[in-house]
């Protein structure tokens, strides 16, 4: 058979299996795994059960919960299904996070229902990223539907820590040597393949002075009042952050943001502590230590001479930059030639803004790129906002393309 009649049957039975896949991704959908708190073992347990109905099983890797408590998380329980094949060909990972941020307000669509309707299916991880579990098991259903000679591997790894950084998902399923795949292939969007993102630095400050009554004010040491210097400062230092620009596409300067603020404890108190949560973006051309001890100077010279004031700085985060690493080229030269057969079009190859779990895989050494089921832009899925939903097309298309792109790789050679 030749390559073109594979790939018209691994289209076809996508088109066939699709009601299927669009009811798996419903079901994942309905298992809450908002982060925090961060108990997502359940969801990790019920997806193990699902791929045993296709005769898979799933390795469920459970990190201590000690070490899961200590970050700030409930359970952690990491799958890894591995599909063998032939000898001679590599062995390639598609990783999607089960782990979600809480719902919020503003929902007009239950968050936990998996409702469709006019095309779109909505609840929270409809698009991030819950729906690339369902791409990348129908993707891989597809393939193996050829029973044709395939060579190499497919490991899905489905992981439960993106949301906090990654450390306990990938990066823990690397560091314990569970695996070492030759390419990988993360959670994106339809429409374009990311080969690089931005690092990303988090920080809690607390601000210590000495609490007193509010009728007299000068007894005490006003931890708000010294937290306000430190907030001129990193506003202040906003403007020269857009002169660091970058060379990569899609990528454009650094951000600087405080996300949030406690302290004080009455009305009538001089506030004695004060704790600033911030996040520095960074882009891949930066260096993270300089830039840490950038940003510490900024802080500790805002409160500089005031009397009574002390900060601690703590790092919360450190994410590294995602950069093409060699091999790349050819995850993404698969990705773009079979997306030009499905949507009729040719994707972008730019960099993201934002920070990913799929840094870990490069940190290790392999090639990733990101792509899978989402629209062209993050906002137009409501991604992490109300109402987050994914045009069922769009699932159906990254779902042939991925398939397509396991075909290039694992595929009979012409």
């Amino acid at each position: 058979m030749s390559k073109q009649q594979f790939s018209e049957r691994l289209c076809a039975w996508i088109d066939q299996h699709f009601e299927e896949e669009v009811a798996v991704l419903q079901q994942l959908i309905r298992i809450p795994t908002d982060t925090p708190p961060g108990n997502n073992a359940p969801h990790a347990d019920a997806v193990a059960e699902l791929v045993q109905s296709w005769g898979w099983q799933a390795e469920k890797h459970a990190v201590p919960a000690e070490q899961v408590r200590d970050y700030g998380m409930q359970s952690i329980t990491n799958l890894i299904v591995r599909r063998p094949y032939g000898d001679g060909g590599p062995t390639l990972a598609l990783n999607a996070h089960g782990d979600v941020v809480p719902p919020g307000e503003g929902w007009t669509h239950d968050p936990y229902g998996g409702e469709v309707a006019d095309g779109r299916i909505y609840g929270r991880a409809a698009a991030v990223s819950k729906s690339d579990f369902a791409s990348y098991i129908f993707a891989t259903r597809a393939l193996e539907s050829l029973g044709a000679a395939l060579r190499g591997a497919v490991e899905l790894h489905f992981t439960y820590d993106e949301e906090f950084g990654g450390v306990l998902g990938p990066g823990w399923l690397l560091e314990q040597k569970l695996t070492r795949p030759d390419y990988v292939l993360a959670a994106g969007f339809s429409y374009n393949v990311v080969t690089a993102h931005n690092a990303c630095l988090q920080f809690e400050v607390t601000v210590h002075g000495r609490a007193t009554h509010g009728s007299m004010p000068e007894t005490g040491h006003d931890a708000l009042q010294a937290a306000n210097a430190i907030l001129n400062a990193i506003y202040g230092a906003l403007p020269g952050l857009k002169d660091i620009r970058s060379s990569i596409p899609g990528i454009s300067h650094p951000t600087m943001i405080v996300g949030r603020i406690d302290g004080g404890t009455n009305t009538n108190v001089v506030p004695g502590k004060v704790v600033l949560k911030m996040d520095r973006r960074m882009i891949p051309e930066e260096d993270p230590a300089q830039v840490e001890a950038g940003v510490r100077k900024l802080i500790e010279d805002a409160v500089a001479g005031l009397p009574g004031i002390r900060v601690e700085i703590r790092r919360l985060l450190l994410a590294r930059a995602l950069r093409p690493l060699p091999g790349h080229e050819k995850l993404v030269d698969s990705l773009l030639r079979n997306a030009r057969q499905v949507m009729g079009e040719t994707l972008t190859t730019n960099g993201s803004a934002l920070y990913t779990d799929a840094r870990l895989y490069g940190e290790a050494g392999i090639p990733v790129v990101l792509f899978g089921a989402g629209p062209r832009t993050l906002m137009e899925s409501n991604a992490k906002q109300a109402d987050e939903n994914l045009a069922l097309d769009d699932l159906k298309k990254a779902t042939k393309v991925v398939a397509l792109m396991l075909l290039d790789f694992l595929g009979p050679q012409d």
